[in-house]
């Protein structure tokens, strides 16, 4: 995969290739999270019960190119939809802060060149999660996350 040098601080979102589209997220694993929205005031809660695809050690999909099949609620983030979503992204996601105007943190991996940065920084969600699989919807709330993402 070949990317541009310092692509994320020349090309709009819209003019990024795939390959440097999906290099923006640094795998934190935070989209992964369900959410609890209410309605009533459009506030957003993260919630430690994750995708059951959602790796716990790597903060990777473990289907990632199948994923619309097992997960059809799973959302493609692009541009478009970006602008739709982007305030149930967490504040460091780097599509919402170039999206934003916004620079990449210090130990995003693309400016980091360290794969595990993100980790190693202690900004993922590794081993921080449970599979929604083993979680009732009706107990989301026993796992709301109170710290800001």
């Amino acid at each position: 995969m070949t990317l541009r040098p310092k692509y994320w601080e020349t090309v709009p979102l819209a003019k990024m290739t795939a390959p440097e589209w999906e290099a923006l997220c640094d795998g934190c694993g935070k989209c992964c999270l369900n959410k609890i929205e209410y309605e009533d005031t459009g506030e957003v809660e993260y919630t430690r019960v994750a995708c059951r695809l959602l790796d716990n050690e790597t903060c990777q999909c473990s289907n990632y190119a199948n994923r619309f099949k097992f997960v059809p609620e799973c959302i493609r983030l692009t541009p478009k939809t970006l602008k739709k979503i982007s305030y149930w992204l967490p504040a460091t996601c780097a599509y919402k802060l170039l999206q934003q105007g916004r620079s990449l943190p210090a130990w995003h991996p693309l400016r980091t060149g360290d794969p595990n940065s993100t980790h190693s920084s202690g900004n993922s969600m590794r081993g921080q999660t449970v599979s929604e699989a083993s979680v009732d919807e009706d107990d989301w709330d026993d796992f709301i996350i109170q710290e800001n993402l």
